[in-house]
């Protein structure tokens, strides 16, 4: 008996390019567009269309991985040293007025641009203000840079860990191969009078000597360390089976990873206070230096700490909220994202300075003494406080395992960040050339380890320091000034406010939009200049080792890596741009690219606004003998003209599945082959929710 098919023509809920599903008709994990050709060429020049990608398939998973992201290693190693820094206490006041007058409302514009757009930083950019792609280029160097040198902090975590198994800590004492005549055991009892004067802790040895055995300069980089690399294969090999199946994989994989650090953060926080010395640590924390308020460095430290954490101008949180659904409560989620990574940094604070007074008290020496910079913090400091602790392998073991689950959030956010962004701008040539997202995914991930190589070396951790400086201090701040710019003046505040009643059905209120078009752009280039002012080049071992001018030199090669997207952008898309008069010409390189949407309903093109020209969606059917139906297929239609041209009447009649040609390029195999089979067509009016109900609870 031939099957037979129902066609149900149905007016689109959303229209671009005349062919493209509204999100809510597909299932969460299914692809919801696809507007790529079979050459796959980009879509510079066409207009706007959002691409193939999927949704998360629930809100906690979004709001899971904007947490993991900004609770990563910002919080546990760069907050605790940039409070030492900065006068301890002291510190919290500019960091909360960075995040409440740059950082909440900037995250809250990034996931509302993502969200509304359905694209990555470099597509969500490009849409909204042409002129300033580069900006969105930009956010995406600036992931890949980092990407490849916070993978190195996972090796190290790998390594720990492996070795925290050993019945005997390696970093406990000394007398091990790699020791020096300088390395000196406090003990309790003992007389100090024996301790060299330039003595080292076993801590401190073990991570220089043996983990790093950092050579003597950044010249040194040609000196692979085998046991690191093989550890940052490791890193590379967890991180792309956990995003290889993109939001539908790392999804999953955060609920573990995003949820089991911060039992164990609350679990080190009690240990920590119940530590000889917690008090002293404490004090140091909480005890403002009032004099450093006045210094323009603490405020350039807690700005970029803000953006750090927040994940602000690294174009993750567009690309997070460009998986999300449509109306979205964008409000509810940037202020969960803000509040707990506010609490976390706090509670990982007084767990660092708790366990920092504990080693000053028990080797009766300063706070100052204690604190590492960089990576030492984690690696040296807080194994050295561990080793002191009764069963000290168990929490090691935990240790460096919330380690690895802290860093892996970071890495998630900065890779997808990059495969996004290349997935949203030639989806046609990946289909084509890379046959999956899967290989696309993994080819990203070997050229980050590639270019990951020179941290494994033995002066890889000087390479560390200076990419870390350049990268996440001068870089971001140069960024999400030129994004502010882009979306709040250029695209405009307004329209801005505009889009998001659309999705949600409420404006943001007057203080997102005063931050956006006055506070946050003012605060963020008096910042960039102070920056400037009072420019140092960086160095490593608390100012011990100063790097040689070729070093300094590379270092803003790398910041203009990402800086120079902007400018060069520019450039090409003005001279792009048609007009006769250069006023002309500018005025077309900054006019959006995608219309604003029916504020009753939320769609490009609707019966709202254009009655004469509803565009059809259609859905493919079958039934079998017992009148039992198929799950339906969803097939865009061009236009109403597609119908009239094709001699299709809009009710009901049977037809032959050639009598539309384009039919086929949408169906599976086995219904290509069923050219004889029966077709009806049927027109579902807009107010009509039968096939609605159906569609919701698939």
């Amino acid at each position: 008996m031939p099957t037979k098919k129902i066609l149900y023509l149905r007016p689109h809920r959303k229209v671009e390019n005349g062919d493209i599903l509204y999100p809510h008709l597909l299932p969460p994990e299914e692809y919801l567009y696809d507007d790529s050709d079979d050459e796959g060429q980009g879509d510079e020049d066409s207009s706007y269309s959002k691409p193939m990608r999927y949704q998360w398939s629930n809100k906690l998973q979004f709001v899971l991985a904007c947490v993991g992201y900004s609770v990563g290693l910002g919080s546990v190693w760069r907050f605790p040293y940039l409070c030492y820094k900065s006068g301890g206490g002291v510190f919290l006041i500019p960091y909360i007025i960075t995040m409440l007058v740059c950082g909440v409302p900037l995250l809250y514009m990034e996931l509302a641009v993502g969200q509304y757009t359905g694209r990555g930083p470099i597509g969500a950019l490009g849409h909204l203000c042409p002129l300033f792609k580069g900006t969105g280029l930009g956010s995406v160097v600036i992931s890949f840079l980092m990407s490849t040198y916070y993978s190195v902090i996972i090796a190290y975590g790998i390594f720990y860990f492996f070795t925290s198994f050993k019945s005997k800590q390696p970093w406990v004492d000394c007398g091990h191969s790699w020791n020096s005549a300088n390395c000196w055991v406090h003990r309790k009892s003992g007389n100090d009078s024996s301790k060299p004067m330039s003595s080292q802790t076993p801590s401190e040895e073990f991570f220089e000597k043996k983990v790093l055995q950092v050579g003597a300069g950044i010249d040194e980089f040609h000196q692979l360390r085998w046991e690191l690399v093989a550890c940052l294969i490791c890193a590379w090999i967890l991180v792309y089976f956990a995003i290889w199946k993109s939001i539908k994989s790392s999804g999953r994989v955060r609920y573990f990873t995003a949820t089991f650090p911060f039992i164990l953060i609350l679990l080190f926080l009690a240990k920590s206070l119940s530590l000889d010395g917690a008090d002293r640590g404490l004090r140091y924390f909480f005890r403002p230096k009032w004099r450093l308020l006045g210094e323009a460095k603490v405020w350039v430290n807690a700005a970029a700490q803000t953006f750090n954490s927040m994940g602000i101008a690294f174009g993750s949180m567009i690309s997070f909220a460009s998986y999300n659904r449509y109306n979205n409560s964008i409000l509810q989620d940037t202020v969960a994202v803000s509040v707990v990574n506010l609490v976390t940094s706090l509670v990982v604070g007084i767990f660092a300075f708790a366990t920092i007074g504990n080693i000053a008290t028990e080797h009766n020496t300063s706070i100052e003494d204690v604190i590492a910079d960089g990576p030492g913090l984690i690696f040296v400091v807080y194994p050295q406080a561990i080793a002191q602790m009764p069963a000290a392998n168990l929490w090691a073991i935990l240790f460096f395992f919330m380690l690895l689950c802290l860093a892996l959030n970071s890495q998630f956010a900065t890779v997808e960040v990059v495969v996004t962004s290349i997935h949203d701008g030639f989806p046609g040539w990946i289909k084509k050339h890379l046959m999956c997202h899967e290989i696309l995914v993994l080819v990203v991930c070997v050229i980050s380890l590639i270019f990951g190589l020179p941290y494994v070396t033995k002066s890889g951790i000087y390479f560390f320091q200076l990419m870390d400086h350049y990268t996440a201090t001068i870089s971001k701040m140069y960024l999400a000034f030129f994004e502010v710019v882009a979306i709040a003046w250029v695209y405009g505040g307004g329209r801005l406010s505009r889009n998001v009643k659309t999705m949600t059905g409420k404006h943001p209120g007057w203080y997102f939009k005063f931050c956006w078009v006055i506070a946050t752009p003012l605060m963020i280039i008096s910042l960039w200049i102070f920056l400037l002012i009072d420019y140092a080049p960086p160095t490593y071992n608390n100012g011990y080792y100063e790097y040689p001018e070729w070093a300094i030199v590379l270092g803003w090669i790398v910041a203009s890596s990402s800086l120079l997207c902007i400018p060069i952008y520019m450039i090409y898309m003005f001279m792009k741009s048609p007009g006769e008069s250069l006023l002309e010409k500018l005025r077309n390189a900054m006019k959006p690219e995608i219309e604003e949407k029916c504020p009753k309903c939320g769609d490009l093109e609707c019966d709202c606004l254009i009655e004469e020209s509803i565009k059809p969606m259609l859905v493919l059917q079958s039934s079998d003998e017992d009148g039992k139906k198929s799950e339906p297929y969803y097939i865009p239609i061009q236009t109403l003209d597609n119908y009239k041209n094709n001699g299709l009447p809009m009710n009901e009649l049977p037809m032959k599945m050639n009598d539309f040609p384009t039919m086929t390029n949408h169906l599976g195999p086995e219904d290509i082959q069923s050219n004889s089979a029966d077709i009806q067509v049927k027109t579902i009016p807009p107010s009509d929710t039968s096939l609605s109900s159906r569609e919701s609870k698939m």
